[in-house]
Order: structure tokens, then C-alpha cells, then sequence
């Protein structure tokens, strides 16, 4: 059992990385035009997965208070943690600093990542057939997360190579997640609400503070609407995964 567990945590990471890594193959000029666009994709994306799976399934294991409280928590963690980027790239007392989206991304992926492998052992663990099906729909969930998240980094200043390495390693949170979960998982279900809503508290606030003003930076009425359909795509995407998948 725990190497069913194993290889599909695996499929279910590295098949996401995977999939969305065929963005990295177009050329350069069609990247720049899509990034922005995968920008507001990405943007709804997160807050789908934010306000419709991860507070929800928190929700359904823990007391609504404790749960909005960890999110509370969790925003002002990364508050302070993008102002540690912050401090450690720049010292002046006002400084305007692009691509620090970049790391909390990643670390908000880590957890999400973790959480998935969590789920993925659950299900094995119930039945083979239905851990086998969770792994799969963990691939195409996380894969229009994972285009999302390349069109961040590279936003960011972020290499193609740099990226893919980045984004691989945040998703292999996902196999020590599926082992913990297999070996301690009446433990690990006890705090995996507070992960997801940690999950969901970096997912926000990188939506809120880092994407949506540079969006709002586009001020013409067809970009407008452009972002404005993109970013309801994304949360679309999100929505018929969870509910119509």
C-alpha cells in the first residue's frame, strides 16, 4: 500500500509540474504576451482554491473560529515574511521591489502540496481504486495552478530553468505529505485543517497583494475586461474541479 501511495504522489506532483511546464516551450515573444494574461488566470485560481476548496474542508473539521483565525494568522505571517524579502533586498525606507511574489508562492504551494499528499493516502487508504482516482484529479486541479504559478515566476525575473527547478521541488512536498499521512494519520488529520487554512491565508494574500495591483496597473477599458473574464475563468476552473469534475 505505502508504494501505491508513493508512486502516485509522485504522479500527482510531478505530473502537474509537468503538464504546466509546456508553457515553458513557447518561444519568448509568445510568453511575454501570455503572461499577462495568465496573470489574472492565475489570480482566480487562487482565490478559488482559497475560498472554495481549502476554507470549506477546513471548515467541515474544525470550529469556524479556529479555522478564521488561522487564516487571520496565516496573512499576517506572510505580511511579515514579504517584509523580510523586502528588507533583505532593499534598504531604503521606501523601496519598490518587483518579483516578490515569487518566493511566497512557493511556499504557499508547499503547503498546498503537502495537504494534497495527505489526501492522496487517505484515499489509498480507504481503497485502491479511490486513490488512484483522488491522484488524478489532484493532476488536474493542480495543473492550471501550476500554469498560473510559472506565469508568476517568470513575471518575476525568474529563468525558465530556474522556474521549473523551483516549482518541481515545492511540488515534491506532496510525497513526504503522503508518507506522514500513511504512517501518523489520525495526528496528521487533526492539524490538516489548520494547513489547509494556512494553504488558503498565503493563496489570498499573494492574490490580493502582489497580483491584483499589478493588474490594476493595465488601466484600459479591453484590458479591463480581458483580466475581469480571465480571472472568472480561473475561478471557474477551480469551481468545476471541485464540484463538477
Amino acid at each position: 500500500m505505502l508504494l501505491w501511495i508513493i508512486i502516485f504522489s509522485i504522479l500527482g506532483s510531478i505530473g502537474a509540474v509537468a503538464g504546466a511546464a509546456l508553457f515553458l516551450v513557447f518561444p519568448e515573444s509568445m510568453r511575454k504576451m501570455l503572461v499577462p494574461s495568465l496573470i489574472s488566470y492565475a489570480t482566480g485560481t487562487l482565490l478559488g482554491a482559497a475560498f472554495l476548496g481549502m476554507i470549506p474542508a477546513s471548515l467541515e473539521q474544525a470550529p469556524a473560529i479556529m479555522v478564521m483565525a488561522s487564516v487571520l494568522a496565516g496573512m499576517v505571517l506572510f505580511f511579515v515574511l514579504e517584509k523580510f524579502v523586502l528588507w533583505r533586498h532593499c534598504h531604503e525606507d521606501e523601496c519598490e521591489m518587483h518579483g516578490r511574489a515569487g518566493p511566497l508562492i512557493l511556499i504557499g504551494d508547499a503547503f498546498h502540496n503537502f495537504v494534497d499528499g495527505v489526501v492522496i493516502a487517505a484515499a489509498f487508504l480507504t481503497s485502491i481504486p479511490l486513490g488512484m482516482v483522488t491522484a488524478f484529479a489532484v493532476i488536474a486541479h493542480e495543473v492550471p495552478q501550476e500554469i498560473g504559478d510559472f506565469a508568476i515566476l517568470l513575471d518575476n525575473g525568474y529563468s525558465r530553468t530556474k522556474a521549473f527547478i523551483l516549482n518541481s521541488l515545492s511540488a515534491a512536498a506532496t510525497l513526504p505529505g503522503a508518507v506522514a499521512a500513511y504512517f501518523w494519520l489520525s495526528e496528521v488529520s487533526q492539524v490538516m485543517p489548520f494547513i489547509l487554512a494556512l494553504s488558503a491565508a498565503s493563496f489570498i494574500y499573494i492574490a490580493v497583494a502582489d497580483l491584483i495591483p499589478g493588474l490594476h496597473r493595465q488601466t484600459a477599458f479591453a484590458a479591463a475586461i480581458r483580466q475581469l473574464i480571465l480571472l472568472l475563468a480561473g475561478i471557474g476552473t477551480i469551481t468545476f474541479f471541485h464540484f463538477g469534475g
